[in-house]
C-alpha cells in the first residue's frame, strides 16, 4: 500500500495545500443553528465533509470538540470520519496523544487501526514525554500505511519556553524533536519520497527563534495558524522557505465562521488561494 506521506504529497498536487479544520465549537454550532450536543457536532462535521470532498485533500477534526459529549460525541466522531474516508478525504485526527510504553501503543491502536471507529489517517502526537515512547505509534503507523504528524513548534506563545528551550549541544527543545524524527524518517523512506512522520509547526513561527532549520527527507508539515490566526497562503515562502510546499496549511474559523450556506464557496476560494489561483 502507498505510504501516507506519498498519499498526501499526490493529495496536496491534486487538491492543493489547505487543510479544513472540523472544530463545532459551541458559538459555531449556535451561528448554524445546531444544538450544543453530539447530535449537533455530528450535524456540523458531517456538512463540512460535504462541503471539502472535492476541494481540498485534507480534513483535520479537532477531537475535543466531539468527546466534550462523552460516548454520544464519540459516536458523532465515528461517523464524521467514516462519511469523510467515504468522500476520499485524507483525515488527520487532531488528538495530541502523548504517553508511555502500552498506554501510547493502545492510543495508537484506536485511531491508526484499519477498520477500528476511530480510524484516521493520522494523528497528532505530542513528543514531551520523549520521542522514544512513540516508537510503538511509529511502527505501527508503518504496519498500516498511517501517518503521525509530531508536535515539533507550536504557534501558541505558552510553548515558547519550553520548546525554545537550550539544551546542552546548543540546540533547542524543537530542532531536537525534529532531528530525532527525521533520523526515523530516513530509515524508512526510500530516496525522494516524502516521509510519513510529519510535524507541526505553525504558520506564525518565526524558524530562527525556534532553532529550526531545513530537514530531510522531506515530510509534510501540519501548520496551524492559517487564517484565523494571521498566517496567509502569501506567507508560506518566507515561514517555510524550500519546505513550503510540503506545508498542510490548517485553517478553521476563517471557514467554518462563513456558515453552512457559503460553507462550501468558502472552501473553494480559500483553496484557490494555496494553489496560487
Amino acid at each position: 500500500m502507498t505510504s501516507f506521506g506519498e498519499r498526501i504529497r499526490a493529495g496536496v498536487a491534486a487538491h492543493g495545500q489547505l487543510c479544513v479544520g472540523i472544530d463545532p465549537h459551541p458559538h459555531l454550532l449556535a451561528e448554524w443553528g445546531l444544538d450544543a450536543s453530539a447530535a449537533g457536532a455530528r450535524e456540523f462535521g458531517l456538512r463540512v465533509i460535504e462541503a471539502a470532498a472535492g476541494r481540498v485533500a485534507v480534513v483535520k477534526p479537532q477531537v475535543s470538540f466531539f468527546e466534550r459529549y462523552g460516548a454520544a460525541g464519540f459516536t458523532a466522531l465515528e461517523d464524521v470520519l467514516a462519511a469523510a474516508r467515504d468522500g476520499g478525504l485524507l483525515v488527520i485526527a487532531d488528538a495530541k496523544r502523548g504517553d508511555i510504553g502500552t498506554t501510547m501503543d493502545a492510543y495508537a491502536e484506536a485511531w491508526l487501526t484499519p477498520g477500528s471507529p476511530l480510524e484516521a489517517d493520522a494523528l497528532t502526537v505530542s513528543p514531551f514525554l520523549g520521542v522514544g515512547a512513540l516508537d510503538g505509534t511509529f511502527e505501527l503507523a508503518k504496519r498500516h500505511s498511517k501517518g503521525v504528524f509530531v508536535l515539533a513548534a507550536t504557534s501558541n506563545p505558552e510553548a515558547q519556553s519550553l520548546q525554545g528551550a537550550h539544551l546542552p549541544d546548543g540546540g533547542t527543545v524543537s530542532a531536537d524533536i525534529v532531528r530525532e524524527v527525521s533520523e526515523r524518517n530516513a530509515r524508512s523512506t526510500a530516496g525522494g519520497e516524502w516521509g510519513s512522520l510529519g510535524f507541526v509547526i505553525g504558520g506564525t513561527v518565526d524558524w530562527q527563534e525556534a532553532g529550526l532549520r531545513p530537514f530531510s527527507p522531506v515530510a509534510p508539515i501540519l501548520g496551524p495558524g492559517f487564517g484565523h490566526q494571521g498566517a496567509e497562503p502569501q506567507h508560506l515562502g518566507a515561514r517555510f522557505g524550500d519546505l513550503r510546499h510540503a506545508v498542510i496549511a490548517s485553517e478553521s474559523r476563517s471557514i467554518l465562521a462563513a456558515g453552512p450556506d457559503r460553507l462550501a464557496a468558502r472552501i473553494s476560494e480559500r483553496a484557490l488561494l494555496y494553489r496560487g489561483e
